[in-house]
């Protein structure tokens, strides 16, 4: 893992003396008590940091040294900062003085000292009394200590309420609630003074203060939010934009849970005061021009702390909204807009969930902006909010949605499939809330063909999000076309890339070998098939007719890296999808997908791997809905053994062919189902015994493997069971099982290469032959009935073994 001088390093690191680090710590110490550092110092403090963390033991510092290190995270130089960070999160705290040091110099706080904070606190009571000293500092004055003192202290605070967020009192959280309405509300509306270039010019004159500007360069006429811009800010003005961005994660800490006045009280009191045009007085100091959002807000001195920070949240977010109509001059402040509408929205989702009156207040603005916002396809991360605002709160306005899910599940994966931060953004959004989702937009499960194109674009990145979300897609009305979606997946992949190739090269530039596809999918002629793969909902059919025909346009698609990469994501899907199904689905709808199964087997994009897995998923589904459900066999006895009757089944679809024999040979009996007529069993053994003849009697055709042993001793089992059903068919059975030793005595025979295999097969045949010599018996062996298949003796009070197991247990258990 490490070069051999690395590994020296830190062997040496290792087996340092005690005497000679207390050596070096003393040389250390002068170092730091010198008024300059210089690179010395640099390599001995990395060379310190290298000796405490190669060792699993935590050393302690000398308390001197320590104090130093301490000291030296105020350093001007972030180098000297990251090096002393290091070092003392690798020592032992003294006796939890440690903690006492640095609180001493929250007033020179950083990010480094305050990553070494919140790692020294080990303990609830430690990050209280961190709390505390945070919030003491947040009460001082400006004047009563450096002008950064507060710009990293909400981070911080922030950090450890995502930690430990009840180390905060009921007090605490109405300071900080007033702190935040303040910062949010009356920061400066005046530009902080910029940095000065020099020069001749440079005078008091200019160092007049300017208002704040907002990103269309026009002067602004309301409170500072985060979209002003200016030369400078003020320290209340950074404040103003840290209490934005730990707005959301402080509601639902501490709002979601805490309402001083219930929903009504409050819708009353919100009514009451939202046609008073009176403002807080401070606004009124600070001269901003009063806007709309201001002047319809309630008085603040009518609410408490949290109600007000509420009310407060609620009129920066709609102002913020305002803002992001307008121009910006810069693109990266044009995504900036895009950022803050996204945490704007969820802000109001928040505060809606808290109080339900400004659920009414808010909607006339979030369906304007999905309005503004909905036409172009830029803004699809702030219409994601959006749609998450009326999922909550659309019932309860009584607003209609329907064109939210439009875009949504409709627009977005059709025209942005091959956007993965969308996809990501999306699939979380229906993760989230699947279960809000399927009561209140009932036409979601609908628009699967479209959502699975974010898998088949990229199936790694998303198979696990389609394997939450695919129970819910699953239901009695999709489950055949949603079975079929899932088999065509390789193809929609294959039409997703010839999509995005169609738009990427000219129609008039000729195509090589490699894009004889592009052509097809060009074509007039072959359009339907490749518009029905890219559908949007479903509905419009369960397949295609011609997909055969849609197979060998796409057949060069076969080993394109997507392609195959979602052929390997189908099976896993397909085992969601039948799990699910058979919780929900009757026995019509079960024997449909059973069709669905057979006749899909044959008509599979052409990827061998692919198709092998495929075959191997319907075999173990096949059982289990059989099993469940018995009387199957009989419904679809029919198609069975049409398929069963099939030799060339035998050769290409092994593993599916033996199940549908093994299936055949246990379920089509009486004791599953009354309707088995002797006629039925008859027709089944004369199609099975014509296919085993058949493939026992030449050699297997060119091109082709000899059958797997297994399909030989199925074919013979089955044969057996349903001779032991009708009697009459017991003669037919044994005579081929006798020339079957016959034949295998002359030596090697055409359809059995391996020696070895044609051993057991001969074993496996004389075994049968035998039990049918006695009828009575051979039905009870090959066909045992339930109770002896799953015998519960050792719960069965009547019979002795329970006695015995009692009698074992106590003797083997010591007392």
């Amino acid at each position: 893992m490490y070069s051999h001088a690395s590994e020296s390093l830190i062997k040496q690191a290792r087996e340092i003396q005690e005497s000679e680090l207390q050596k070096f710590y003393s040389r250390l110490m002068k170092m730091l008590q010198g008024k300059e550092l210089g690179h010395d110092t640099v390599d001995s403090l990395q060379r310190l940091h290298l000796i405490l963390s190669a060792t699993k033991y935590t050393r302690t510092l000398p308390l001197e040294l320590q104090k130093r290190f301490v000291a030296l995270l105020s350093s001007p130089a972030e180098q000297h900062q990251v090096l002393s960070t290091a070092v003392l999160r690798e020592t032992l705290p003294l006796t939890g003085q440690e903690l006492n040091y640095n609180q001493d110099n929250l007033g020179q706080l950083n990010s480094h000292a305050a990553g070494l904070l919140l790692s020294q606190a080990v303990s609830k009571g430690d990050l209280s009394s961190l709390c505390t000293q945070l919030l003491r500092n947040l009460e001082s004055r400006p004047s009563e200590g450096p002008t950064h003192s507060l710009m990293h202290t909400l981070p911080v605070l922030n950090n450890v309420l995502t930690h430990s967020p009840e180390c905060l009192s009921e007090d605490q959280m109405t300071l900080v609630s007033k702190k935040l309405v303040d910062w949010l509300r009356y920061a400066s509306v005046m530009q902080g003074v910029g940095t000065s270039s020099g020069g001749f010019f440079t005078g008091p004159r200019s160092r007049q203060p300017v208002p704040i500007a907002e990103l269309d360069g026009s002067v602004s006429g309301d409170f500072f939010t985060v979209l002003c811009v200016g030369q400078g800010f003020t320290e209340d003005q950074w404040m103003n934009v840290y209490s934005f961005s730990m707005l959301r994660h402080w509601l639902l800490t501490y709002h979601s849970s805490c309402s001083t006045v219930d929903a009504a009280n409050r819708l009353q009191l919100s009514l009451s005061v939202s046609h008073s045009f009176s403002n807080d007085d401070r606004s009124e100091v600070d001269g901003s021009v009063v806007s709309m959002v201001s002047a319809t807000s309630s008085s603040s001195r009518l609410l408490p702390p949290k109600e007000r920070l509420r009310e407060k949240a609620f009129q920066y977010c709609q102002r913020l909204i305002e803002q992001s109509d307008r121009k910006a001059h810069k693109k990266t402040d044009t995504e900036l807009q895009k950022a803050c509408l996204v945490e704007a929205v969820c802000i109001l989702d928040c505060v809606c969930a808290e109080d339900a009156s400004l659920v009414y207040r808010t909607f006339p603005c979030i369906k304007a902006l999905f309005g503004r916002l909905s036409s172009e396809l830029s803004n699809a991360r702030v219409l994601l909010p959006i749609a998450q605002f009326y999922l909550n709160h659309g019932e309860m306005a009584a607003v209609d949605c329907e064109n939210v899910w439009k875009v949504v599940f409709g627009r977005f994966p059709t025209e942005l499939f091959n956007d993965p931060f969308l996809a990501h953004e999306l699939l979380r959004f229906l993760r989230l809330n699947v279960e809000s989702i399927e009561l209140r937009v009932p036409q979601y499960t609908l628009y699967f063909p479209n959502l699975l194109k974010f898998l088949a674009w990229d199936s790694p990145a998303m198979v696990d999000d389609f394997v939450d979300l695919l129970p819910s897609m699953v239901t009695t009305g999709t489950a055949v076309e949603l079975l079929h979606t899932l088999l065509d997946l390789p193809c929609l992949s294959a039409t997703l890339v010839l999509q995005h190739r169609s738009t990427c090269l000219p129609i008039s530039e000729p195509v090589g070998r490699s894009f004889v596809s592009l052509d097809a999918f060009r074509n007039p002629s072959f359009r339907g098939l490749f518009l029905f793969v890219l559908r949007t909902e479903a509905g419009s059919g369960d397949t295609i007719d011609r997909l055969s025909t849609l197979h060998e346009l796409l057949v060069e698609a076969a080993d394109w890296p997507r392609v195959t990469q979602c052929a390997r994501t189908v099976p896993v899907l397909l085992h969601v999808f039948f799990n699910t199904i058979v919780t929900i689905a009757d026995e019509k709808l079960l024997a449909h997908l059973i069709l669905v199964m057979l006749e899909r087997s044959s008509l599979l994009l052409n990827i061998p791997a692919y198709i092998k897995e495929i075959h191997r998923v319907f075999s173990c589904h096949l059982l289990r809905l059989c099993k469940l459900h018995p009387s199957l066999v009989v419904n679809q006895s029919h198609e069975l053994l049409e398929f069963a009757g099939s030799t060339a089944n035998v050769y290409s679809k092994e593993e599916l062919y033996t199940h549908v024999v093994w299936v055949l040979g246990e379920y089509l009996s009486v004791s599953c189902d009354s309707r088995c007529s002797v006629s039925l069993i008859t027709s089944c053994f004369e199609a099975l015994e014509a296919v085993l003849f058949e493939i026992t009697s030449s050699a297997p055709p060119t091109g082709t493997v000899c059958p797997a042993p297994k399909v030989i001793n199925t074919l013979m089992s089955a044969l057996a069971k349903l001779a032991s059903r009708s009697h009459d068919l017991i003669p037919r059975v044994s005579l081929f099982l006798s020339k079957l030793r016959t034949v295998t005595r002359s030596g090697s025979v055409a359809w059995c290469s391996d020696e070895e295999d044609l051993v057991a097969i001969v074993t496996r045949g004389e075994e049968l032959w035998s039990l049918l010599k006695a009828p009575g018996v051979a039905q009870s062996v090959l066909t045992p009935p339930p109770h002896v298949i799953a015998p519960q003796w050792h719960r069965d009070t009547n019979v002795a073994l329970p006695l015995q197991l009692r009698a074992l247990t106590s003797l083997t258990h010591s007392q």
